[in-house]
């Protein structure tokens, strides 16, 4: 007595506007988590707690890199996440004398002179926090020398810190999201010397 017919029309019609509802909410879910901000900030503290010159890098799986001195934020289609960094850190930005010495090359072959350097250093500190690309991968680089101690962090190509490493060392890292390396061959190779 109170059932609808099965062919009528406004039962097809409310069945057709139901599914465009569920297929529309199945359609804009994320495909991919978030990034993995935690496990990058790790990667950079690890970096950062060490005594002698060291590097890491970790890919990444994020389209935009937020980095400050204290913080790290990672954005994909999924959304964003963010970690404080538990030492203070050098955001680096690509194409820098900066970004040069943080792939390997020695700071004294990227500037003309130590005080150059620690200026750079200083106001890469000091500069404004934005949402910038991401490249492939994070790369950390801890620098200790003559009283200097300074742990430089930015993005770049997966495969930028391979040919000349720390010291002029040989350096062949590249890690797996999931498994970080330090790289400490310059500190053991100079430590009987």
């Amino acid at each position: 007595m109170f059932d609808a017919p099965i062919d009528a029309w406004y039962v097809w019609l409310g069945l057709s506007v139901a599914s465009l509802a569920v297929f529309g909410v199945a359609t804009s879910l994320p495909t991919a988590p978030v990034p993995d901000t935690a496990g990058v900030a790790e990667t950079i503290d690890r970096v950062a707690t060490t005594e002698y010159d060291t590097t890491a890098s970790r890919d990444l799986d994020a389209t935009a890199v937020r980095l400050g001195p204290r913080r790290i934020g990672l954005r994909n289609d999924a959304g964003a996440a963010h970690a404080t960094l538990s030492y203070p850190v050098v955001p680096v930005r690509p194409g820098t004398r900066l970004a040069r010495v943080l792939h390997g090359q020695p700071p004294t072959a990227a500037f003309p002179s130590r005080a150059a350097f620690e200026r750079a250093v200083e106001s890469a500190r000091n500069r404004g926090v934005r949402w910038r690309p991401a490249g492939d991968a994070i790369h950390a680089r801890h620098l200790v020398s003559g009283g200097l101690d300074v742990t430089l962090v930015g993005t770049g190509p997966a495969n930028a810190r391979r040919g000349v490493g720390v010291n002029g060392t040989a350096n062949e890292n590249r890690t797996a999201p999931t498994n970080p390396t330090l790289d400490t061959s310059a500190h053991e190779e100079g430590a009987g010397q």
